[in-house]
Formats: structure tokens, sequence, C-alpha cells
């Protein structure tokens, strides 16, 4: 929490230029404390009272209270509750329902036609989907942003960064692309005034970031608008770069994403906070209660939520158990890749600054001596993620192998040895599967996902295998199209090993709805046609 408000204090004067006043607005520290109180979150605002609304389980998805708008002041709120806490016959619920609204699915009340094809389906969901641009909302956590958005469903309120890239995919292929800009918009904005894209835009969320896409949405609608877009954005993609690369000093010692190497300042998952995540109040308190930890395992709790792989065998030293996670201490596969991605795009957005394209390039150089180094496992032919403390490939097989052909760091033998490995041990009927462990966890097996199956395809054709990148496709799209026909619904996630079962695992029940589901549906089904 130290860390978390130390934060804080940089972010609202970092946010003061962006409050519009006029010539009778009072004074810079009434205008401080009013954005400071726009952006403070739940448990600061509400003491006590967060606290045993999420511990003592009020509503049974912790993210619901922290989505709830309060009906007065919090001042108030936390007034009336300590004057009734200890009043005979007082009861939680009832008085967390008088003092806030209660928020409601996004998709609820909507109904599928099944004379409607899945296409058809998918186009019918945008406007479901689709969020106007917001007003600040007195006592919400929502961060406000100043153009429409697509939200991805079901308890997911709000936008979400990794989410929204492939949520693109599909938008392009409805021709929604001023849709799409008006997203990338929201997201320079979000650069601009809290300095990072947060895990979605809710005050909850700012300690962290989510896997870092946006320099990848800008090029997927440079692609289809022109060049001239990177001009656009070039000066808050390189605010996201300077955000991820804070530390980039680190000797010994890491500092925040960055950790120094024999080949460089590589990145890690790193979270501000170090308490239980305030949406997952509960589980994180019980989990770190339970084994004895304390900010360390909070820290890596939250930063597993960071990497959008929340929660993986990926961050476990046992590679089965959550108890004993480690996020802090791995150098991840996919975020260094991101990141070779982005600094890509920046030689491109800066070409006329030698100095700055002989930084970034170096950079470059560097993340793919490290891939080569430390992450590529000889004796399986395939890329890990490698623990800096223990100085060691964690052993733990994932999708974020196909990172690197993504983003075309691997040498053609290395492509052919991860796609020999994908074939043989992640197809399933159903796709690829993220893990082969089977863990509990949602980011493990049995489960496929939509960004992975895409990430995968796309890899794969970089290097030519193009007869394995369709059969991963097709087996996407008929359990898509499977789950569909029976249910009426696209979901967060797929079961891809048994395809007569749902998917399971996570902290709360599949969901529906589902942005990069729909979108990833989309655009391999254009991807089939031309294939």
């Amino acid at each position: 929490m130290r860390c978390f408000l130390a934060f804080l204090a940089v972010l609202f004067i970092g946010c003061k230029s962006e409050v519009k006043t006029d010539k009778k607005s009072t004074s810079a520290t009434v205008i401080l404390t009013e954005t400071a109180q726009r952006l403070s979150t739940p448990d600061v605002l509400l003491g006590e009272l967060f606290t045993e609304v999420q511990l003592n389980e009020v509503f049974e998805d912790g993210k619901t209270f922290v989505d709830c708008t309060a009906k007065f002041s919090y001042e108030e709120i936390r007034a009336s509750y300590e004057n009734q806490k200890n009043k005979e016959g007082f009861d939680l619920t009832t008085f967390v329902l008088k003092n806030f609204e209660v928020p409601a699915s996004i998709s609820s009340g909507f109904k599928s036609d099944p004379n409607r094809s899945a296409i058809e389906h998918v186009n019918a969901l945008w406007p479901i989907l689709k969020r106007e641009s917001d007003t600040i909302i007195e006592g919400s956590t929502l961060i406000p942003l100043p153009e429409s958005y697509v939200v991805p469903g079901g308890r997911f309120r709000e936008v979400y960064y990794w989410d929204s890239y492939f949520t693109m995919l599909g938008l392009v292929e409805s021709g929604e692309f001023e849709l799409i800009e008006n997203m990338l918009d929201n997201f320079a904005h979000l650069i601009n005034t809290v300095g990072h894209i947060p895990n979605g835009n809710r005050t909850y969320y700012i300690t962290r970031s989510q896997p870092p896409f946006f320099s990848q949405m800008v090029k997927l609608l440079a692609t289809h608008k022109g060049e001239a877009v990177y001009a656009n954005y070039k000066e808050v993609l390189k605010k996201e770069y300077d955000f991820w690369m804070e530390g980039r000093s680190a000797t010994t010692t890491p500092i925040k994403h960055c950790v120094s190497t024999p080949s460089g300042i590589m990145n890690r998952y790193y979270d501000l906070g170090d308490t239980p995540r305030q949406e997952s109040y509960r589980e994180d308190f019980t989990q770190v209660q339970k084994m004895g930890g304390g900010q360390k395992m909070y820290r890596d709790l939250r930063s597993g939520a960071e990497s959008g792989w929340d929660y993986s065998s990926r961050w476990f030293s046992d590679g089965n158990s959550i108890e004993t996670i480690e996020t802090t201490d791995i150098i991840p596969v996919d975020l260094n890749a991101l990141l070779y991605g982005l600094e890509e795009i920046l030689t491109t957005c800066f070409k006329d600054d030698a100095a700055y394209v002989a930084t970034l390039t170096s950079s470059m150089a560097n993340r793919k001596a490290f891939l080569n180094t430390y992450s590529f496992n000889d004796a399986d032919g395939v890329f890990e993620d490698y623990n800096w403390v223990k100085q060691k490939q964690t052993g733990l097989k994932s999708l974020a192998m196909v990172y690197p052909l993504f983003f075309e760091m691997a040498n053609q033998v290395q492509a052919d040895n991860v796609a020999s490995y994908v074939k043989k041990h992640f197809l399933k009927p159903g796709g690829v599967v993220t893990t082969l462990y089977h863990t509990g966890q949602q980011w493990d097996a049995p489960n496929g996902w939509a960004p992975l199956q895409w990430m995968t395809i796309k890899g794969l054709e970089n290097y030519g295998h193009h007869k394995l990148a369709k059969t991963i496709a097709e087996r996407w799209v008929a359990i898509n199209e499977k789950v569909y026909a029976n249910t009426g619904k696209f979901v967060e996630k797929y079961n891809v090993e048994d395809m007569t079962l749902d998917a399971g695992g996570g902290e709360y029940p599949v969901q529906d709805g589902f942005g990069w589901s729909n979108g990833v549906y989309l655009a391999l089904k254009s991807y089939l046609i031309e294939n």
C-alpha cells in the first residue's frame, strides 16, 4: 500500500494539467484534491467497511462491490457505517444495498436469435458491448474515457487493455474503423493522464497495466488506413515504452518492470501494489493468510493479473499450485516479445531520430540475444520463461513460446521446432491448449483462449507452417460455432480437449459476450476464406 500511495501522489500531480478550469476556479490545491478523490480506490475511500464487505462475501463476486456506485458521499457512508455497525440488528448486506447501486452485467437482457448465423450474431453484439463516451460519475470507480469503446461483456463492464487488440481484429472485419480509432484515442488519453494504460479503466486497476499490445493496435489501424496513423500516436507510444522501461538503470536489483541481465535490460510483470487486489480481495487475503505470506506474495498475485494469464502454472514455482506463485521472479517470453514489437514500431515512428533508433535497435538485439541464450530450451526446441532469481528456465511449457514467432524474432530452425512441438503437444480437437498442465487454473489445460489461437496461427504463418496454422483455425472456428449452436453464446474461453464440456477454472464463472472471442472468430473466418 505504501508504494501505491506514493504512486497516487505522482499520478495526481501528473493529472493536474488535464483538469479543465476557468477563471472562477478555486485554487490548484482544491483541483488536486478533487482529482485525487476521483482516482482514489474503494479500500481507501471506505476503510473498514470495504474490508468487511469483501471478507464477508456480501457479493459472491468481489468485483461486484468495487463496481458499485455510491449513492451518497463516501464520507456520509463511512459515518453512517460507524454509527450503525455495532447496533443490534445491523445487517451488512442491507446496509450495502441501501448505500450503493449494484451494477448490471453489460450483456444482460440480450437474447440471441437462433435464426442468425454465428457471424450475424457477433455483428449484432457489437452495439451491446459498445459504450459511448463517459461522463464523470460521482461515487463510481470508473475512469471516464472521452470516446466510445467496446467492453468484453458479462462482469467486465469496462475496457480491458490487451482484450481490445483482439476485439479490434473483429471490428476490422465489421468495418468499424471509426470505433477502432476511438479506442486508440482512449488509450492515448489514459497514457497521457494516468501515465500508462491500466488493466482496465477502473481506479482499482491503476497500479498495473496488461500485456502491451497498444503498438499492435496502432499497427493494425495503420495497415488499413496508411502509415500516417503512426504519426498520430508516436508520442504516446514513446510514453508507453517509457512506462515499461522505467527502471532501465537497474544493475543488480530489479526496478519495477526492469531486470538487468548479461544480455541487457529485460522486463517482467510488476504491479506497484502489495496488498490484496480489490476486485478479488477475499481470495488474495485468504490465500496469503493461509501461506503466511506477505507483501511479496500479494505483489506476485497482482503481477500475475498484469500478465493477463491470471492464473497459470507459468507463475508457480512447483508448476501446479498458486500457493507457490513467483510472478515477479520470472522474465516472460511473451512480454519481452511484445516490447520487441513496440521497439520495432518506435523505430518507424522516430526514424528521423538516429540516436533514439540506435538505442531501440540495441535493445531489440539484446532481447533476441536473451531469448536465444536464456529462454530457448535446446533439448525440447522451444522458448520458455526464465527465472532470474534461480538463474534457470522454469521448465514449464506454454503458448508463450509462439510470441517470438509472431514478432519474427526466431530463426527458421527454432520456428520449425516450435511448430513441431505445438503440433505434437498443444494441438487438440478444439484448437490449441494454453499449457500442458491440469492445475484447475483457467490459463491452463484444458482451456483454449481466443488471443492465443491468433498469436499461434499468425506466428506459424510467418514461418511457412500454413497447414498447421489452418488446422488450428478450422478447429477453433468449429468449437466456437458448436458452442454457439448449442447455447446461443460466444464465451470467454473454451475446453479444447473435450468439446462436450465447458471450460472451467478461475475465480469466476465462464463469461459470455465476449469481446475477444467475437473478434478472433470473425478474423479467422476471413483467414479461412483467404486460405
